[in-house]
């Protein structure tokens, strides 16, 4: 590919980035009016819990299938396409009257965002050589936390001027300008658009448009409104003849486009992706859909990980035999491998610290959640400094020495952290053992995906790309799991242990313990991911090394 301005394209790229990653969390304060928008009563709040890690499964299981087809074609049309992806869901969620359609819209949105990281990090590695993608590297990686921070601020700011549905459409118009800055920043489109396809995929937009939004003065028309009546019993606006036609124009675009770029679609592996993101969906429904504080596993996980297993297995069996597999043969060995690990312990320590500070600060002061937040926010900030610090910092010494120090910082907050009790966050020490936790984790960021872009071959850099964000995805959502499993373990037997279960501050001090096991689990994570970095190398690699196709585009950009 070429560009005219690298550094702009990235930085469009970037943005797009954090606000897929601003988006996972944007529903925090606007859960309950969504339940409401969608008639889903405040004591049904276990109903909810699709809106939150619909988004989750969307973005985890689209990763393996986007980072390879970022290595079949052009960057940019999977940036373009990730983006339209993005757009849609958000429409959808921002027009959805009924829970189902609610959680399809943030599976889509999911998804969308998602295949932006590996697009993403692959399209750095097109346009700076080794030895000059740190601080791109970091850049990715500082606003992918930083949109996780605002993510909630925003959510917040337009509920402050306007209903929940203003947050979609926001983000929607986002999405829309950020694919017209990587049009203009990458040098124009990168391939004409195809007229059939086209026109079914804009008249599938609108007649979707029409099903969804069921404007009032067509829906009451007499010889208008057939179209908009449901079928049957049914309630669903979707299932109504303006509906089905809009699905139907949706699958006719799809057909049409893939006509003729079957060896492409051969090349990607769809029934390699279906299974893989099938297994990771599973892992992700299983963990994510439970409440830390309460459970391991969710309501469905003992019936969904033998589906993953299962899934797995058969993806290992179709590596074996496929022609091209998702994951290109060779390609996870050496250093990637250790990689993968580094990146999948970060995530073990990096949603320790996400999921139990807060519930900490909610047991030990007022129970506010704003104020638990507020506390949270130390660590929050510290990450994408820490991130934009590891970039910069590979300049001058190899992935191994600086993932290793920030893994090691990592480690000693967490060890401190692990011996905290009811008074801890109560005082000025927190705020330094916060940050210096998040500055440890920012820093092995930026190494872990040098390393692993190093280690591939130009043709599977997104592929490369989507394997190391899988791994932390993991991570947090597996990790997350078997801690709170040794804390919950702890806390029973603490409270066993009472004179009085009734003591209310003999509780709490369990609780504590509960959430401090937690942080030495982690503490051990981060301790064994400092030693596997150390093997990622000692010195930064040579802007000259394997990869002149990418040097070659930054000489012609």
């Amino acid at each position: 590919m070429s560009s005219t301005a690298p550094r702009a394209l990235l930085g469009a790229a970037s943005v797009a980035v954090a606000l897929a990653a601003a988006d996972t969390y944007v529903v925090v304060l606007a859960l309950t009016d969504m339940m409401r928008g969608v008639g889903v009563g405040i004591d049904s709040l276990q109903r909810a819990t699709p809106i939150v890690s619909g988004f989750l499964l969307g973005y985890v299981a689209v990763l393996p299938l986007v980072g390879r087809v970022a290595d079949v074609v052009d960057r940019r049309r999977v940036l373009l396409a990730c983006l339209a992806v993005f757009v849609v869901g958000s429409v959808v969620t921002a027009l959805a009257t009924e829970l189902p359609v609610l959680v399809t819209g943030r599976v889509v949105q999911g998804a969308g965002g998602g295949g932006l990281v590996p697009a993403t990090l692959a399209l750095v590695a097109d346009l700076w050589p080794p030895g000059r993608r740190g601080i791109p590297l970091g850049v990715v990686g500082a606003v992918q936390e930083l949109g996780s921070v605002l993510g909630p601020v925003l959510g917040a700011a337009v509920l402050a001027v306007a209903d929940w549905r203003a947050i979609f459409w926001f983000g929607a118009a986002a999405g829309v300008v950020l694919a017209g800055a990587v049009v203009v920043t990458g040098g124009g489109v990168p391939q004409r658009p195809r007229v059939i396809p086209t026109v079914l995929a804009m008249l599938a937009a609108v007649v979707g448009w029409l099903a969804l939004a069921a404007p009032e003065a067509l829906v009451t028309s007499v010889s208008l409104g057939v179209p908009f009546v449901p079928f049957g019993d049914a309630s669903s606006r979707l299932a109504t003849p303006v509906g089905v036609v809009a699905l139907v124009l949706l699958v006719a675009a799809l057909g049409a486009w893939l006509r003729g770029r079957w060896s492409a679609v051969r090349r990607v592996d769809l029934l390699g992706a279906a299974l893989v993101g099938g297994a990771l969906g599973c892992v992700v429904l299983t963990f994510a859909a439970a409440r830390p504080e309460q459970e391991v596993v969710g309501p469905l996980g003992y019936a969904l990980l033998p589906v993953a297993a299962l899934l797995a297995l058969a993806y290992l069996v179709h590596h074996r035999r496929a022609v091209a597999p998702l994951v290109p043969r060779g390609l996870v060995r050496g250093r990637l491998v250790r990689a993968l690990v580094v990146s999948l312990l970060v995530g073990v320590a990096l949603v320790a610290v996400v999921v139990d500070v807060p519930l900490m600060a909610r047991v030990v002061l007022s129970g506010d959640e704003t104020e638990a937040a507020f506390v949270l926010v130390r660590f929050l900030l510290a990450v994408p400094v820490g991130a934009l610090a590891g970039g910069w910092a590979l300049r001058r010494l190899g992935p191994g020495v600086v993932a290793g120090a920030g893994l090691g910082l990592t480690a000693l907050g967490l060890g401190v952290m692990s011996t905290w009790g009811a008074t801890s966050l109560s005082g000025w020490t927190a705020t330094p053992v916060l940050a210096l936790t998040g500055l440890g984790i920012g820093l092995a960021l930026a190494p872990v995906n040098d390393a692993a872009l190093a280690e591939s071959s130009e043709d599977t850099h997104g592929a490369a790309s989507s394997l190391v964000v899988v791994a932390r995805m993991v991570g947090m959502v597996v990790g997350l799991a078997l801690l709170t499993a040794i804390g919950l373990h702890r806390y029973y037997g603490a409270v066993a242990a009472l004179p009085d279960p009734t003591d209310a501050d003999a509780l709490r001090a369990a609780a504590v313990v509960q959430v401090t096991s937690v942080f030495r689990g982690a503490a051990l994570a981060a301790l064994a991911g400092a030693a596997v970095a150390l093997t990622l190398g000692r010195r930064p690699s040579h802007p000259d090394g394997a990869d002149r196709g990418a040097s070659e585009v930054l000489r012609r950009a």
